[in-house]
């Protein structure tokens, strides 16, 4: 069974290449455009390439499988429209087309970053500044030449725009590609990547080239390097990546700069209202709009740290904090003077046995509160777990022996705990802070001799 879905991924893997050839052979046998070659084998390409994409190993990051066939697929459905279109009527509506291939560079640029990198958990944030990035260099590039570009191209701004958007496009995933492949000592993924980009970018390019000088003609041999780059592109995912993350500080840099080219360019066009057309601002309106979205979930994102922080620190049934708080509040104890106090309930076992555990929970609250009462501001109370409170009280020993007995006077007087009056004791080990020693040992050793004296207090004496 493993043989046989293997051979069954090789033949997805093998498929995309093998219809290039193909196509490559009768393209050499014959330069006539035919629905055959150009329509069916040519588009089939780039299809079996999104599959062989999205079945790769399962090694790859499950998002960065998806994104990049979802972009390769959706440059595919646009070549599909554009190319019947030059061969059939009823023609497609063409303006489609135009968003599948604009569309097809956010969904490779997540799906890309993805895959180069070792993120292993996803975040809204990360979305947010790849589309930031994209949408503000597509911003920078088309300020500094579309102005130059519409002096050669025929039409509208929009139709101008929508000519200049690709090699932009290019330009950006070539240099992350570019970034990414130099931060990742050169693995063979990163190397496959930017060598896919780098063929794709020169496809579309020559196409640029041939559009504003001699003419583009259709099924030119030289379309099928839009092929070979994204098989190449699919072909890296069956490999393994660097081991190293992209560094988040490149992320940052680079959502930061696209955020200032962004005001900048919106700014200066404000000033030359006759430099650009309205359309070519929409990428840097659209920059500025997700910057803020990115800011809004960055801080909800930093809030909900800080809670979940917080809460990690929090006993739940009490309200006190809880052990780790407490040890790390300990570890800093040896540094100055203080005490510390161990304290365990006497009697608490029955309550629990003869109310229910309910009723134990309702006692731990009260006793919480009791204790809370009379521990001085600057000492720590906390739970550490079962019926068992510690304390660290800085200062004095004298000061760590008067909270001492204010704690054990707490629980002198009953507790009402469903509907019955109960009574517990509490047995402390005081442990004077002398620089030496396991101090949670030592006060341990001191809490179970005054339990064994049948409660109290006990300092633990050397």
């Amino acid at each position: 069974m493993a043989i046989g879905t293997s051979r069954t991924y090789l033949k997805l893997r093998l498929a995309p290449s093998a219809l290039l050839g193909l196509h490559l052979l009768i393209r050499s046998l014959s330069r006539d455009p035919s629905p055959l070659a150009d329509l069916f084998i040519y588009n089939g390409v780039a299809l079996f390439a999104a599959i062989a994409a999205f079945f790769a190993p399962s090694f790859n990051d499950r998002l960065a499988r998806i994104s990049l066939s979802g972009a390769i697929f959706i440059w595919a459905f646009g070549s599909t429209i554009t190319t019947w279109n030059d061969f059939y009527t009823p023609t497609i509506w063409s303006n489609f087309s135009d968003f599948c291939y604009i569309a097809f560079y956010p969904l490779i640029l997540f799906g890309l970053i993805r895959a180069l990198t070792a993120h292993r958990s996803f975040h809204a944030t990360e979305l947010l500044e790849v589309v930031i990035i994209t949408f503000g260099f597509s911003t920078l590039f088309a300020y500094l030449f579309l102005k130059s570009a519409m002096t050669h191209f025929i039409g509208d701004s929009t139709t101008v725009f929508l000519s200049i958007v690709y090699p932009v496009g290019d330009v950006v995933l070539l240099s992350i590609a570019l970034i990414i492949f130099l931060i990742q000592r050169r693995a063979l993924r990163s190397f496959l990547v930017l060598v896919g980009i780098t063929i794709f970018t020169l496809a579309d390019f020559y196409f640029l080239f041939k559009s504003v000088t001699t003419g583009y003609s259709f099924a030119q041999l030289t379309d099928d390097g839009w092929l070979l780059g994204l098989i190449v592109i699919a072909e890296a995912l069956w490999h393994h990546g660097g081991e190293e993350e992209l560094n988040e500080r490149l992320v940052s840099s680079l959502t930061t700069l696209a955020m200032i080219c962004s005001g900048v360019i919106l700014t200066l066009s404000a000033l030359r209202h006759t430099y650009l057309p309205t359309v070519v601002l929409i990428p840097a309106i659209v920059t500025i709009a997700l910057a803020v979205v990115r800011l809004a979930v960055a801080l909800a994102e930093a809030r909900s740290s800080a809670k979940n922080l917080e809460l990690s620190r929090i006993d739940e049934l009490t309200g006190l904090p809880n052990r780790r708080r407490f040890m790390k509040e300990l570890d800093e104890l040896p540094q100055n003077s203080g005490t510390l106090l161990l304290l365990d309930l006497d009697g608490f076992k029955k309550v629990n046995d003869t109310l229910g555990h309910e009723a134990g929970d309702e006692l731990l609250r009260q006793v919480s509160l009791r204790f809370s009462r009379v521990i001085p501001s600057g000492s720590l109370l906390a739970r550490l777990g079962g019926d068992e409170f510690g304390a660290v009280v800085p200062g004095s020993a004298h000061l760590g022996q008067e909270v001492a007995l204010a704690l054990s006077s707490t629980v002198s007087y009953p507790f009402v705990v469903a509907g019955h009056e109960v009574d517990v004791g509490v047995s402390i080990g005081r442990v004077i802070n002398d620089g030496g020693g396991d101090l949670m040992a030592r006060a341990d050793s001191a809490m179970y001799e005054a339990k064994r004296a049948g409660g109290g207090m006990a300092l633990w004496q050397p």
